[in-house]
């Protein structure tokens, strides 16, 4: 699993947005994205540069996250 730090949400359609990019990414299984935590966690086989790219393109900053 993957966590990554997500900046820049807001609400709750910040995280259903994050959610869709995360889970358009190849490899992905599951993607949970918490607002209150900021931060996303993803299952599967995915690239980590992917995720954060995904992320990006959607207008909010991440990073691998501990």
């Amino acid at each position: 699993m993957l966590k990554l730090k997500v900046e820049g949400m807001t609400c709750n359609h910040c995280v259903m947005a994050v959610k869709r990019a995360l889970m358009k990414v190849p490899g992905v299984e599951r993607a949970e994205v918490s607002l209150e935590r900021g931060e996303a966690l993803v299952e599967g086989k995915a690239d980590p540069e992917a995720l954060i790219r995904a992320v990006e393109e959607e207008g909010y900053r991440a990073a691998l996250a501990g």
